[in-house]
């Protein structure tokens, strides 16, 4: 199962913004709806492919009421989630599987809230450097593109 994760804007209670709307609720009444973290909407589709649809078909509501899109794929990583770019990249045979773990977002985890993203760049002879932006009891780690990185 590929879960999808919808992280709101501070600014809007992601939930309500969703559900009122009757085109999102249509699309999300499949789906069993859980918040793993603070104003956040997380799903399980069949697939990476379904993941990236299901993204693409809210888009009018990602863009107005979502600050994040995390997808977590397990035949590429348990641990991590990626963007929304890197797994339409994957999805669409852009990005190999194997190459997505060189640049990587990293959250701190405070309340419930995801806090201060952090930028790193994993090389093959050295690890992660601590997340440093906060002191904080988790970390969530988010896999990005390149162009994503950069900017």
């Amino acid at each position: 199962m590929t879960t999808v994760c919808l992280v709101g804007d501070p600014e809007a209670d992601l939930r309500y913004e969703l559900l009122s709307r009757e085109t999102a609720r249509e699309a999300l009444a499949t789906y069993d709806l859980r918040s793993p973290f603070e104003n956040s909407l997380a799903l399980d589709t069949v697939s990476l492919g379904a993941a990236v649809s299901l993204c693409n078909d809210l888009n009018w509501y990602l863009v107005r009421f979502v600050d994040e899109v995390l997808i977590r794929e397990p035949s590429i990583t348990d641990e991590e989630w990626l963007s929304r770019t890197l797994a339409t990249a994957v999805r669409n045979d852009a990005v190999r599987r194997e190459e997505t773990d060189r640049f990587l977002k990293l959250y701190g985890l405070e309340d419930g809230r995801l806090v201060e993203p952090m930028y790193l760049a994993r090389s093959d002879d050295a690890e992660l450097p601590e997340y440093d932006l906060r002191d904080v009891d988790e970390t969530v780690g988010v896999r990005v593109t390149r162009e994503e990185f950069e900017n």
